[in-house]
């Protein structure tokens, strides 16, 4: 088995973001040579400098843990179960968030859009969904790009998969999630409907934010998407969440959600 040096690691994280050696140096209040002997080996790091250089690189919190034990430290980060009993408040308060959203569509994610917990705006949208889709663990991208999920019903499907295989890539790019990759290979290979934009016109809301326009029952519903995380996540597990939420972007669609979702 090798094993990757810190200085190894460190230098594909700043190749990764495009940074050079002086300029991190810069940012960490260090010296470009102190870097570049971090980086041969030459000069092992402390603590305090491997966990400043990875801020400084925007280093998922995952792999500052794998940083830190390559450097020769024990990991900083805890990666503490959802289900724990120490994460009672915070399940508590994502499903207040998301009931108190309702009638409109949100969700919560992990860090491969394994669907955590959802909301009944949620729930309507996938009625109909078969249920082998719907089978645990449920994941967003393949309820969404899957031929038999919601891609059957999204009217403007190239347009939002290409934005979802997009937002997939920039993850990847940002990350060294294997699973990730293995789930965008997947869903990239689904085949897209041919009815997927046609004589579909776009809505105002586009020029600003692209809509997912989706049919509900023979209902044209339309949404903009907004994705929150949480700021300095010190575990791995709420590093990892990302909630969805779906905004109506027009009037009708406030109204007919409101109809069905008291």
């Amino acid at each position: 088995m090798t094993t990757v040096s810190v200085g190894a690691m460190l230098r594909t994280w700043r190749e990764r973001r495009g940074i050079s050696q002086l300029e991190l140096a810069g940012r960490a209040d260090s010296s470009s040579r102190h870097i570049s002997f971090v980086e041969t080996g030459r000069s092992r790091p402390s603590e305090e400098m491997v966990l400043r250089l990875a801020e400084h690189l925007d280093v998922p919190v995952r792999e500052r843990n794998a940083l830190l034990l390559a450097a020769g430290y024990a990991p900083r980060y805890p990666h503490t179960p959802l289900d724990d009993p120490s994460m009672e408040v915070l399940r508590d308060s994502l499903e207040r968030l998301l009931t108190g959203y309702e009638p409109y569509p949100a969700l919560v994610v992990d860090a491969t859009y394994q669907v955590i917990a959802a909301n009944r705006g949620i729930a309507l949208l996938l009625d109909g969904v078969p249920e082998h889709l719907l089978a645990p663990p449920l994941n967003a991208m393949r309820l969404t790009l899957h031929p038999q999920g919601l891609a059957a019903r999204i009217l403007n499907l190239r347009e939002w998969r290409g934005h979802l295989l997009e937002q997939m890539e920039r993850q990847i790019a940002l990350s060294r999630s294997e699973p990730l990759r293995a789930l965008y290979e997947e869903v990239a290979a689904y085949p897209v409907a041919e009815r997927a934009d046609h004589g579909e016109p776009r809505e105002a809301v586009a020029n600003i934010a692209l809509p997912l326009r989706i049919e509900h029952d023979r209902q044209t519903l339309s949404f903009v998407s907004s994705i929150s995380t949480f700021n300095t996540p010190m575990d791995v597990t709420v590093a990892e969440l990302a909630i969805e939420t779906l905004l109506p972007a027009d009037p009708a669609t406030v109204k007919y959600l409101r109809s069905l979702v008291p």
